[in-house]
């Protein structure tokens, strides 16, 4: 499958919705710290329901900790500032897909490391700004797991 990268989250119910997903997909999870909660958080476990002992969820202490991690894998950013569209990419498994902070998205620094064809946004009307992190997340995920043929869904599952 893929892994998805949550870089700096700062709502709690977003990312319990994100570990819940993940547990239902078989995508890994990584968190890169400073996070604007504790993992601890009432709000994040309410979100998460009891999903979270099925998901595979790593939290590294900085940016550099998690691309240590990832050394050779093909990351994407997923940013409203991409030029390249979503469903442009074609997904292989073990690709990452990393996310920005609710409030302010991938900070330049970060988004410099990707090149323009890494850099990928979903479309949206014109005028909007963003859509929620947690149904972002969501798309892509369904949409990379489609292109990978539904690998480790149930038969029944399958198209």
């Amino acid at each position: 499958m893929i892994d998805i990268v949550l870089f700096e989250p700062e709502i709690p119910p977003n990312t319990g919705n994100i570990i819940r997903l993940c547990a239902n997909t078989g995508v890994r999870l990584h968190l890169v710290e400073p996070l604007g909660f504790s993992m601890e958080t009432k709000a994040l476990r309410r979100a998460g329901l009891d999903y979270h002992e099925f998901a595979e969820v790593t939290v590294h202490s900085d940016w550099a900790a998690l691309r240590s991690v990832l050394d050779g894998r093909r990351l994407f950013a997923m940013t409203t500032k991409g030029s390249t569209s979503f469903y442009a990419a074609r997904f292989e498994a073990g690709d990452v897909l990393v996310f920005g902070p609710e409030t302010r998205g991938l900070p330049p620094h970060i988004l410099a490391e990707f090149d323009a064809d890494s850099r990928l946004r979903l479309p949206m009307k014109p005028d909007s700004r963003s859509l929620n992190l947690s149904n972002t997340v969501a798309i892509a995920v369904y949409e990379v797991w489609r292109q990978l043929d539904f690998a480790g869904a149930t038969e029944t599952d399958r198209p």
